[in-house]
């Protein structure tokens, strides 16, 4: 069976994936390719690397090139292939694919590779540069919802709508790890944790199959899920250790009060202010503000309450490290009874292919 490794030295650094059930030809294009870039050189049945490629070699049988080009598609979006096909072209679609006989002179497969491996610099650049870009729209989106909340004024949904698609078009592109660790590099606090949830989301969404309108309605949630934190004292948001019982208290106040809110402006769905109101219930009962239990929690609350306590989990805060992505899905298995355990299975293998959140 085929499997996505963790993350490797690969991880922070451009590099070709190369698989080939040939290894007198994997050692020959390995060493042509290494001149010009990091390059893995793999035989079919070895496990793959978590980090995204630059490009991806395929030199196999047809049905090997099909299995292997649908476990690389689940978690490398876009990402280049040339493939050596035997025989028939295999049956492979998308963009960046040129397919080549494998009886062709290394000399062509070389001079194809390189052409490659320039256009997707060229392109991760782009999008490098788009992902900043959405990054920065994104958080001025929050930060003003945050603003607008916090001084009493309406909150925008248009507003909420346009930071929605950003989540869903960057995490789309570039996938949970480039959007978590662009995200990371600010220091923001809150709104950090929402871009965070909301691209957690986003991601989890689309693997379990969300429509784009359910996966939306989904994003725009986590977007707002903590909006009730706008009217939360800095002081105890910020405070560098355990808050006292009374900064407890308030603290446990947010979900409600973001409810209130949208309850009180009437331009969001109720679903949405359902998750705003609820993302702290529990399975079991014992959650806030309204200890709902069982199937009285919808499945986008249920959603949201594994993305905020994943997201929580493995974020930077004064007081603590963050925990790595399976330190984090351990402690959330062992605390029974608070999150749904049929989405947090569905959960944990969506990112753990993360190399961001493997290690």
């Amino acid at each position: 069976m085929l499997a996505l490794g963790s993350a490797s030295r690969y991880a922070n650094q451009p590099y070709v994936l190369l698989v080939s059930d040939r290894p007198s030809e994997r050692a020959a294009l390995e060493r042509a390719i290494a001149l010009v870039m990091d390059c893995r050189a793999l035989a079919p049945e070895a496990a793959l690397p978590a980090a995204r490629p630059h490009l991806i070699i395929l030199d196999v049988p047809p049905h090997r090139a099909l299995a292997l080009d649908q476990t690389l598609g689940a978690s490398k979006s876009a990402v280049p292939r040339l493939v050596l096909a035997r025989g028939e072209p295999a049956p492979l679609t998308g963009a960046h694919l040129r397919q080549l006989p494998a009886t062709t002179p290394r000399q062509i497969v070389l001079a194809n590779a390189f052409a490659m491996i320039e256009e997707a610099t060229r392109s991760a650049e782009t999008r490098k540069r788009r992902l900043g870009e959405q990054v920065t729209g994104a958080t001025a989106i929050v930060s003003d919802l945050f603003d607008s909340a916090a001084l009493g004024a309406g909150l925008q949904p248009a507003d909420v709508d346009r930071g929605t698609e950003m989540v869903l078009d960057a995490v789309s592109e570039v996938g949970i790890g480039a959007w978590l660790e662009a995200v990371w590099r600010y220091d923001i606090g809150v709104y950090q944790h929402t871009l965070g949830v909301a691209g957690h989301a986003a991601t989890f969404g689309s693997q379990i199959g969300l429509g784009r309108s359910d996966l939306n309605r989904l994003v725009r949630a986590a977007l707002l899920h903590d909006i009730g934190k706008s009217r939360i004292p800095v002081e105890i948001l910020n405070k560098p250790g355990p808050l006292n019982p009374e900064e407890f208290r308030l603290m446990q106040r947010h979900p409600e009060i973001g409810a209130v809110l949208l309850e009180a402006q009437g331009d969001f769905e109720p679903v949405v202010i359902d998750v705003v109101r609820h993302h702290h219930e529990r399975i079991d009962g014992k959650g806030y503000p309204d200890r709902l239990a069982g199937t009285a929690i919808s499945d986008l609350v249920r959603i949201i309450s594994i993305c905020d306590v994943f997201s929580a989990l493995t974020e930077r805060r004064t007081y603590r490290q963050p925990a790595s992505g399976p330190e984090a899905l351990a402690i959330m298995v062992e605390a029974q009874g608070h999150l749904d355990p049929d989405l947090l299975r569905a959960f944990a293998p969506v990112m753990l292919g993360s190399n961001a959140l493997a290690a």
